[in-house]
């Protein structure tokens, strides 16, 4: 393969992983991820990437526009898409002659099946419309393995419940993102043109289901216990409290033992995906392929997996809203290097076209391409995140050493010291109101919400806008809820 040729780009992508969740980067060191430290070794790691929202749908939509939510109109999983008249980076590749092949979870809205750019997909959804057009559903029919009601873990109740996948280690959702990555690796091995793979796995997104013998893995009692500050109320939001009480979390008080088999499993499902990237990455070395392929892993948001006492994500605690970021480049420079600087997920837009060597101009984008983080020419020293808008909106603004958030349904805002309260145990908003961090992330924070076109969440002059503070209904039965597959009849036993 010509060197000269434009590199391949290959963007492995889960669901629901915490920034924390790499062996390499010392925080859990027992966790198996060799595949990935093999890549923090090889490549750049980013340590404070950030989701731009800290929720599935808006998160991609940013990510494939390069923009904030203000500019994508997509704020949350109740939320279109942008149309697709507006171009993503896929389609930008497309057009510039990149293969561009998608295996796995877009959470494409309002239509999952849409190309949005890529030119052939491999349809694999967390909850698939039905057992046809989702390819990896119809893969199971056709294997006998069609009883399996839901193939990537049973919801509703037992949404938060970790279980072992009904389904053998071959045909489990995550191997098959394995499979279909290295068929399209493999196909494209004798071809000239450059091409885009995206490799998105639904896991570690509960419910937390590896498969047999991966769930024996890791252990529940000697799993680290959640960290649980003293004034959870003062540390927490309104969407913390809600979500909480929707994945039937809520009630009773906390299971220790239950959250670290949740831990238990949530990292096995880690140590799963770890093993295709490892497959992936010996198709790419056996085809001839690596050398010429810009490798980016990532993903949408994390997961409070019972700190300070909550569960999910779209919050705005490291936990929830920050991510892995790893970059190898396909010149091998950079190889085991670490930046601070903090990214986000918009600056892959930007990242992918300036490696493909495809004209933009900077306004199209609110990110910047990561090779000039790498080398240290930005001057850019904050990124944004929000999750919801006006009065459920809760907006961040986070920088290397500082972090401010401002909750709506609380009317309350929160700051945080992350060099010396790297785990966010002491909001500081609420003992020095003149803090002068405080002042100046709230400027910062309130500017971004302006430029982005977000004047509803803003009072004429320019502050936060008052609403009515919310609260979650007493009523422990209040917001339950059920996820059931869409091709579920709703038949039940009979005798």
């Amino acid at each position: 393969m010509s060197s000269s040729r434009r590199p391949n780009i290959l963007h492995l992508f889960t669901d629901q992983q915490r920034f924390d969740t790499i062996a390499a980067l010392g925080h859990y060191p027992f966790l198996k991820t060799p595949n990935l430290d093999r890549l923090t070794s090889e490549g750049t790691t980013f340590e404070r990437a950030y989701s731009p929202s800290p929720e599935c749908v808006p998160a991609r939509a940013c990510m494939i526009t390069g923009q904030y939510p203000g500019r994508t109109g997509c704020f949350s999983n109740a939320n279109r898409m942008p149309a697709e008249d507006q171009p993503t980076f896929m389609e930008r590749l497309r057009q510039s002659g990149y293969r561009t092949h998608g295996v796995g979870k877009c959470h494409f809205t309002p239509d999952p099946y849409s190309k949005r750019g890529f030119e052939t997909r491999d349809y694999q959804e967390e909850i698939p419309e039905d057992r046809v057009r989702d390819d990896y559903a119809r893969d199971l029919v056709e294997s006998d393995c069609g009883w399996v009601l839901e193939p990537h873990g049973i919801r509703g109740e037992m949404y938060y419940v970790p279980q072992p996948s009904l389904l053998p280690e071959e045909k489990h959702p995550t191997h098959w993102i394995g499979d279909r990555s290295i068929d399209f690796i493999e196909s494209e091995k004798t071809e000239s043109q450059p091409w885009y793979l995206y490799s998105s796995f639904i896991h570690p997104h509960p419910p937390f289901a590896p498969p047999v013998p991966w769930h024996k893995l890791y252990r529940g009692p000697d799993m680290p216990l959640p960290d649980l500050p003293g004034d959870l109320e003062e540390l927490t939001f309104f969407i913390n409290r809600r979500q909480n009480r929707q994945k039937y979390r809520d009630y009773g008080g906390l299971d220790l033992n239950l959250i670290r088999q949740m831990r238990a499993y949530y990292f096995a499902c880690i140590s799963f995906i770890d093993k295709q990237v490892g497959r992936i990455l010996q198709s790419l070395e056996k085809t001839g392929q690596l050398e010429n392929t810009l490798i980016v892993f990532s993903a949408d948001h994390g997961e409070y997996l019972g700190d300070y006492g909550c569960f999910g994500k779209r919050g705005m605690h490291d936990v929830s809203a920050r991510v892995p970021m790893i970059v190898r480049w396909p010149d091998g420079s950079r190889a085991d290097t670490r930046t601070g600087t903090p990214v986000s997920l918009i600056d892959l837009a930007p990242t992918f076209l300036r490696a493909a060597d495809v004209p933009f101009e900077t306004e199209d984008f609110d990110g910047i391409p990561l090779q000039s983080v790498a080398d240290g020419s930005t001057g850019r020293t904050q990124v944004f995140s929000q999750y919801n808008c006006q009065e459920n909106g809760l907006y961040m603004a986070v920088e290397e050493g500082w972090k401010y958030i401002f909750s709506a349904p609380d009317q309350k805002e929160y700051l945080f010291d992350l060099t010396n309260d790297p785990r966010e145990n002491h909001n500081l908003a609420s003992t020095t109101e003149s803090h002068p961090e405080l002042l100046r992330l709230r400027e910062a924070c309130q500017n971004w919400v302006h430029t982005t076109g977000q004047p509803g969440a803003l009072a004429p002059d320019g502050t936060w806008h008052e609403y009515p503070i919310q609260k979650v209904p007493q009523d422990p039965n209040a917001m339950l809820g059920f996820q059931d597959p869409r091709w579920w009849d709703g038949k039940l036993p009979e005798w």
